[in-house]
């Protein structure tokens, strides 16, 4: 007969099992606050600023455990209407969420689009970015006057490009710019590009003068000697690099960029109160704070009805300075 004491052994060793819990994750912490499937969309392209601002999130997320694998995808189109409208017709939907900015602003304005951001879940403000002007390492110009000088002299032969649709950041900068110098608007030659990422190639080709754009898209070039920054539009200097402001160089401009986080609309409120959560968390963890001074970013953090009533505002700043600069 075997020892009586070995199955008593046995049997707890089986109750130990069915009592205490699995020491292994499942991959979503015991609150729920994890998003188990979360998708991000960026509607315009790789390299551009939303792609970045999306991509960094999702790395910061992973690497501090807040979530789980976030899929970054890419929608780009119309100034980034094209992901707008994705985003709307996913109604309660609480598993997506959009990287998006100013430049939709301007884009759903100026492109007469079928749906706004009000009709989306606003989530939160993440950050604000001066952008900069930049020429390539071969250009002619090497400061900032310069440049002005030869664009005031002959504005459609300089050709300025943006990494945004016209009504976006990368537009309306150039075109204060103009208006400060006293050059006409509707002179000015401007190329659009669907981010950042397709700007960057045409300064560095020459087939634009000048480029205007983020200064976390293209920090890396500009350290690496590819590009040569002329001057930010921030009314202070930026800490991440020794350029002069336009108000430095007699260029009354102050103009900064910022980039967000929408869902779609109808979400429930635990929905909505989870992704707020998520992104709050992240703001507050180490691996989000580096990201943001790596890349240049001023912390700019805002959620739910504030951030919703500052989209509300955004949208109304556009269509004033687009009337007042005569572009719309």
């Amino acid at each position: 007969m075997k020892n009586p004491k070995n199955w008593l052994a046995v049997l707890a060793a089986a109750l130990l099992v069915v009592v205490i819990p699995p020491l292994v994750s499942s991959g979503e912490d015991e609150s729920g606050a994890q998003i188990r499937g979360l998708r991000m969309l960026v509607p315009n392209s790789p390299g551009g600023g939303y792609d970045v601002t999306a991509r960094t999130a999702a790395k910061a997320m992973e690497d501090s455990e807040l979530n789980g694998n976030t899929e970054v995808f890419n929608l780009p189109g119309a100034g980034g209407t094209v992901g707008l409208g994705r985003i709307v017709n996913e109604t309660g939907n609480g598993k997506l969420a959009m990287s998006m900015g100013l430049g939709v602003v301007g884009a759903v304005y100026t492109n007469q689009a079928p749906s706004s951001l009000t009709d989306t879940t606003p989530i939160a403000k993440l950050t604000e970015e001066p952008d900069i002007v930049v020429v390539s390492k071969d250009s002619p110009y090497q400061n900032i006057g310069q440049l002005l000088e030869a664009w005031k002299a002959d504005p459609g032969g300089v050709p300025v490009g943006g990494g945004s649709a016209p009504g976006g950041p990368d537009h309306l900068a150039p075109m204060l710019t103009a208006k400060a110098i006293g050059l006409p608007p509707g002179d000015v030659n401007y190329i659009p590009f669907d981010g950042g990422g397709e700007l960057l190639a045409s300064v560095l080709g020459g087939k634009v003068a000048f480029g205007v754009s983020g200064i976390g898209e293209y920090r890396d070039q500009i350290e690496a000697g590819e590009l040569r920054a002329l001057a930010v539009t921030s009314p202070q200097r930026s800490p991440e690099l020794d350029v002069p402001t336009l108000l430095e160089s007699g260029v009354d401009v102050r103009f900064t960029n910022w980039r967000g986080i929408v869902a779609p609309p109808g979400l429930s409120q635990g929905d909505r109160d989870k992704l707020i959560g998520l992104f709050s968390r992240l703001h507050d963890s180490p691996e989000w704070k580096e990201a943001v001074q790596r890349n240049g970013w001023t912390d700019a953090f805002q959620t739910g009805d504030d951030y919703g009533a500052f989209l509300k505002s955004e949208t109304d700043r556009v269509a004033s300075v687009l009337k007042e600069l005569g572009l719309a």
